[in-house]
Order: C-alpha cells, then structure tokens, then sequence
C-alpha cells in the first residue's frame, strides 16, 4: 500500500512539474518587446521640446522611458523611472473618465460633444464654428468644459476631486509640477478666451476663470511611465485598478472614454496613430504617451521631443514597435 501510494505522489509530483514546464512564459514577450524598443529607440534625436510652454523647454529630452502594466498587475519596464514629467493632455481622458462616472455619458454627449473637431487642439475657431457644440473632451476647449462639469462645490473641492481621480487611477499619490504650473497659469490667455467663448455660448458649467486654473492645474500634475501605464491598464482592466484592486470607475464608463481616445487621442495625427496600432490612445506636450489594449494591459512612454502635431517622436515609434511584436493590434485578425 505504502508504495502504491508513493507512486500515486511521484506521479502527482511529476505531472504538476510537467505542466510547470508548459506554462507559457508570458512574461518573457512583454519585457524582450520593451528591450527590444528600448535597445532600437534611444538613440532616437528627431523631434524636440515645446516651447510656447516655457518651462517645458527646460525638460531635459534624453528623457526615455517604457512601462507595461498588464491587467492582472504584473509591471514591466525600461529606463530611468525617477524622470517625471508634466501630464498635460493625457489628463484629459481621466477628468473625462469622472465626468462620465458622475454624470453619464449623455451628459458628455449633450454637453461637450465627442466628434472630432478636424482642427487645431486649442482651436477658437472650431467654437465658433459649432457654436459651443461639439468640441470633444480631449481637445482643449472640451477639455475645460469636462473641468467645469466635476463635482465639486467650489474651485477647491473640484481640484482636489480631480487630483484624487488621478491618483486612485495611477495606484500612487500624484502632485504638481510648480514650476509648469506657474508657468502655464501665466502664459494661458488664449485658454481664458476658449472658457469665456465658451460661456457666451451657454457650454460652460462653472465660473470659466476658475475652470482654466483647475484645468491648468490638471495639465502640470507630475507623473512617470510606470505611474501613466497603470492608469492606463486600469482603463484595459475596466476601471478596476490592476495594482490597487479598487474600482476608480466602472466599465462602462471605459466604455465610452475609450472610443474617444480612438478617434482624438492624438491631436491631427489621431487617425495615423489608429491606423498604425489599431489601439486608444492619447498624447501630451510633456512628452508622454499612453495606449489601452482592451483586457490585455496598459502601455506609456516618455520622451520629451515632439513632432509638429504635438506628439513624441519615439513614444509613437516605441509603441508602434511593440504592438507590432506582440501582434495585439486587434484590427490584426488571422483567418480561421
């Protein structure tokens, strides 16, 4: 009997080696695909920083990093993650994400509107044009309008609801950058007159003066590749953080930030991106990028030099790379 039962756990034992042996190393391609970039990118000297931001031209623009964030939390990563810089624009897809979460997503529709504007990101006249209607939470005009739409019962309830946002989504206590702030808060006239057009056409919801601080606030919040591919993976994972385990929203909330970022995430370039991935993304003058692969994870990038569309040049070229080597362009379909 004693042998008899011996067998029984040597064979257990060797089975479950066996199948430890099968297990397909699903780490290896995530890691070897950002090496890989890392290795083919870094050298990269196109592009450069923007300017018309004063203290982003101060960013240093050997700045390179890579993050993956899988939705079942596992990080993998490339370069110098102590590097943080200016969220800017990719701010733009988690105030909307709280938007939609408090309001609905009719709300964004009948308020904002989600078609793109087929013009510039801080465009006057796409306002004019529309009247206020239709101007897209990811550009700046829609952007300030999703600003004036966050609960709150004053400016500071609305900022400190807006940075908690992106916090719980980056699993990490955010802050700002002073100096782009203050620099920002001094140069944003033309954000000024974007709010107030905006009011004389009926389409913002808050005092527009405070609505341009909170949102120029919003924009120079401080954040890293590993910190922007975990809020990214939690719009994969469908608004249940993959690090932290909390739900910061729901999933039909990502439901509706995602196609946004599809069809706008990259300002001009917005079709050549989706066209080259297949996948959600969005850009910031800081140099950061992001891009959500539905169910599978989250990816972002810094580097600082930008090209004329206001994207970075080895961000694009970096994701564009790995989605390509781990074939999750899901427009990619092998026939049966």
């Amino acid at each position: 009997m004693k042998k008899l039962l011996l067998s029984i756990l040597l064979l257990i034992a060797l089975g479950s080696n066996a199948q430890k042996k099968n297990i397909p190393k699903i780490d290896l391609p995530f890691q070897s695909a950002i090496d890989n970039a890392y290795t083919k990118f870094k050298d990269l000297k196109e592009g450069k920083n923007a300017d018309y931001i004063k203290e982003l031209a101060n960013v240093d623009p050997d700045i390179y990093e890579i993050a993956i964030v899988t939705v079942d939390g596992r990080i993998f990563t490339k370069g110098n993650l102590e590097a943080r810089v200016s969220i800017q624009s990719i701010s733009k897809v988690f105030t909307l994400a709280k938007v939609i979460e408090e309001s609905g997503a009719q709300a964004v529709l009948d308020k904002i509107g989600v078609d793109a504007t087929g013009l510039r990101f801080n465009s006057i006249v796409a306002i004019e044009l529309q009247k206020g209607k239709e101007i897209n939470p990811l550009v700046n005009p829609g952007a300030i309008a999703a600003v004036s739409m966050i609960n709150g019962v004053d400016s500071a309830a609305k900022w400190k609801n807006i940075l908690q946002t992106h916090s719980e989504f980056a699993a990490s206590p955010l802050y700002i950058n002073r100096p782009v702030y203050i620099s920002e808060a001094g140069d944003n006239l033309r954000n000024q007159a974007i709010a107030h057009l905006l009011l004389a056409y009926g389409r913002m919801y808050f005092d527009p003066v405070q609505s341009t601080d909170i949102y120029t606030k919003q924009c120079a919040i401080n954040v890293n590749a590993k910190e922007l591919a975990v809020m990214a993976a939690t719009l994969a994972n469908g608004g249940v953080n993959p690090v932290s385990k909390k739900k910061v929203v729901s999933a039909e909330t990502c439901q509706f930030v995602l196609p946004v970022m599809a069809t706008a995430g990259l300002y001009d370039d917005s079709g050549q991106w989706l066209y080259a991935t297949g996948l959600p993304g969005k850009s910031g003058v800081g140099g950061g990028l992001i891009a959500v692969c539905p169910g599978k994870f989250g990816i972002a990038v810094i580097s600082p030099p930008l090209d004329e569309a206001g994207n970075s040049v080895k961000a694009q070229k970096t994701i564009v790379d790995i989605v390509r080597e781990l074939k999750v362009n899901p427009y990619l379909i092998q026939p049966k």
